[in-house]
């Protein structure tokens, strides 16, 4: 008999409405129990099931909530986390994990000692695109892999009012938003690297908090880079792969899963997933002597799987696909990252 999970989310702006509340609901195996939220009932009124309340202590108060999602501002990450954890309750930070190694390091030490699952939503390791470089890489269909590009574009060529995402602070900027995405992916496609060499900065008038980056990470043989910006109008391919054998490129574009949760379409429901014709990747390369040349269908992209995951990890004691020591290495490059920017070198992470 399923058991579900009593669940509370910690905000509901775009992470809560847009990602977590969608994903949790659609999922029997959780009961989305609390919602904080300080002013309106928004989560209320798309989930009539769900109490919404005020404040971060009411959920850890709550004694019926099994599993906490901590998807507030970078900075609460920790306190907010730790709390969770001293309470006794399953954690899943949304990303970045924390700002710091230190606060990291803190938090894994402290859900060991209460024996309880943390966890990050590192969802972009379940984008389409993502799943289907890790075919081309696992197959070898380009040989040995040489370089590896990956962007993350946008253009926002004014500075969004009213969100804290723009303000100056501790964990603030294009690098902890967007880059623990994409550190993270780099990771699980080849490990921590040897070297970090990164430039960061402001791009944007008026800009307070950084908007750009161009980092790269070396490997024994292995060149990758990770770029980012607000001010890409046109934009160019996402991943670009080349190997001994051949190169794999794919278009530019997020992951239709996002769009189609901003719609409020049901998760996992037909064609869920599924990247248009026009946005697979192309494949120019040598396989047993044989040259291949054409489009790759995307493989489906599947943010259910996730939480799938979670459930199985704590209800069935399977493993965790997102450790939290994985997500304590993107900090780790991170800082390494700024690092390397202020010395205007490349320095071991």
């Amino acid at each position: 008999m399923i058991q579900p999970i009593n669940t509370a989310l910690l905000s509901y702006g775009m992470s809560g409405e847009v990602f977590h509340g969608p994903l949790i609901m659609a999922n029997p195996n959780f009961n989305l129990s609390l919602v904080v939220q300080r002013k309106s009932n928004t989560a209320q009124e798309h989930y009539p099931s769900v109490k919404v309340i005020r404040t971060v202590d009411e959920v850890i108060q709550d004694a019926d909530i099994e599993l906490v999602i901590v998807n507030t501002p970078n900075e609460t990450h920790f306190p907010f986390a730790a709390k969770a954890l001293e309470a006794g309750k399953h954690v899943v930070v949304e990303k970045p994990f924390t700002v710091t190694i230190k606060e990291a390091n803190e938090l894994i030490e402290l859900s060991k000692k209460k024996n309880k699952v943390l966890t990050v939503f590192q969802n972009r390791r379940l984008d389409g695109d993502f799943l289907t470089f890790q075919k081309v890489i696992d197959e070898k269909w380009v040989g040995k892999i040489v370089e590896f590009e990956a962007h993350y574009d946008r253009f926002r060529n004014y500075i969004e009012p009213n969100t804290w995402k723009e303000e100056e602070g501790i964990g603030k900027g294009i690098l902890y938003n967007l880059g623990s995405h994409m550190l993270d992916q780099a990771l699980v496609l080849f490990g921590m690297p040897d070297h970090v060499d990164a430039r960061i900065g402001i791009q944007r008038p008026g800009g307070k908090v950084d908007d750009f980056y161009d980092i790269r990470l070396q490997y024994k043989g292995i060149n990758v880079i990770i770029k980012s910006s607000y001010l890409v109008r046109e934009q160019g391919p996402r991943y670009i792969l080349h190997g001994t054998e051949g190169s794999f490129i794919t278009s530019s574009g997020v992951d239709p899963q996002e769009q189609a949760l901003k719609e409020r379409k049901i998760p996992g429901s037909a064609g869920w997933g599924t990247h248009d014709r026009k946005s697979w990747g192309r494949l120019n390369t040598t396989i047993n002597g044989l040259h291949v040349e054409g489009n790759i269908e995307t493989i489906p992209g599947n943010y259910m799987a996730f939480y799938k995951n979670l459930y199985g990890v704590i209800r069935e004691g399977k493993p965790l696909d997102v450790k939290p020591e994985q997500a304590r290495d993107v900090i780790a490059l991170i800082e390494a990252a700024y690092e390397s920017n202020r010395q205007q070198r490349a320095i071991k992470p």
